[in-house]
């Protein structure tokens, strides 16, 4: 006889499926990307972290068939997304690590044909820190190595992250 339990999959995957998200930032991209966008959610957990969910579109790999590649995505310190995303700021950073150990270093996000899906629990995260930063989309893959931002090119897509109502 099999002895089922809940696991951290099995909550992650109710939250999303019956629960509203916490927080949203609804992404836009630059003047050179007008074609990106996407909504990246963010849950509270029971387990002391929260769970973010990115769904982005129109990534610069989209007329590339069979194509895919590798974004850079994080949280930066502001939630200014004018222009061409340069009041975000920095990666978000409240304890002061080296890169990749920031808070705002986030797993990227692989792109295939422009489309990139992703769910991933942080527990180095909570909600009420995050109101206000924003979520920014880069151009090339971080390198997880290169100090301070992990020479991950250029900001191609932000989103600031707000309460949900």
């Amino acid at each position: 006889m099999l002895n089922y339990q809940i696991t951290p999959q099995i909550a992650f995957t109710q939250l999303l499926l019956y629960e509203q998200p916490k927080a949203i930032a609804w992404v836009t991209g630059n003047p050179a990307n007008p074609q990106l966008g996407g909504l990246v959610k963010f849950y509270q957990t029971s387990y002391g972290g929260i769970l973010v969910a990115a769904e982005v579109f129109g990534l610069p790999n989209i007329n590339l068939p069979d194509s895919s590649n590798f974004y850079a995505m994080h949280i930066h310190e502001f939630g200014d997304c004018s222009g061409n995303f340069d009041k975000s700021g920095m990666h978000y950073n409240p304890t002061d690590q080296k890169h990749p150990g920031h808070a705002g270093d986030l797993p990227p996000l692989m792109g295939n044909q422009g489309y990139a899906f992703s769910v991933f629990y942080d527990k180095r995260l909570t909600i009420p820190e995050i109101i206000g930063k924003s979520v920014i989309i880069h151009s090339q893959p971080d390198d997880f190595t290169t100090q301070p931002s992990g020479n991950s090119g250029e900001k191609i897509g932000c989103g600031e992250i707000k309460r949900a109502v």
